[in-house]
């Protein structure tokens, strides 16, 4: 189909129900699912604010698929799940980020030489 600005516009309804992009979805909500609970029994030993942090960005993933999973299952609006997976995509960086930045930085060895 095309657009009235000559560009090609998707046929989001022949979309929705496609069994491979179910699959995917599945796929990937298993995915950031174990990865989310790996993340967090991490966080339960080291009690950190990096490891909740990256628990936090974890936890965004899962949802971001959930909404995909609502909107190929036709329960979530195109315009919410534009809006949703967008913010939770700003999210995860800036989480992700505030992670690297309360990890601290590398030290050196005391037996190492200062470099120049």
């Amino acid at each position: 189909m095309i657009s009235t600005a000559g560009t090609i516009a998707t046929n989001w309804p022949a979309v929705r129900y496609s069994p491979l992009l179910l699959g995917l979805l599945a796929f990937a909500a298993l995915g950031t699912t174990v990865l989310f609970w790996l993340g967090t029994v991490a966080y339960r030993r080291r009690r950190s604010t990096p490891y909740l942090l990256v628990v936090l960005a974890l936890s965004a993933l899962v949802v971001r698929t959930i909404v995909g999973l609502g909107t190929v299952l036709g329960v979530v609006p195109m315009g919410v799940h534009h809006l949703v997976e967008h913010g939770l995509d700003v999210l995860v960086a800036v989480v992700l980020l505030a992670a690297v930045y309360q990890g601290g930085s590398v030290r050196r060895p005391r037996d190492e030489p200062d470099s120049p």
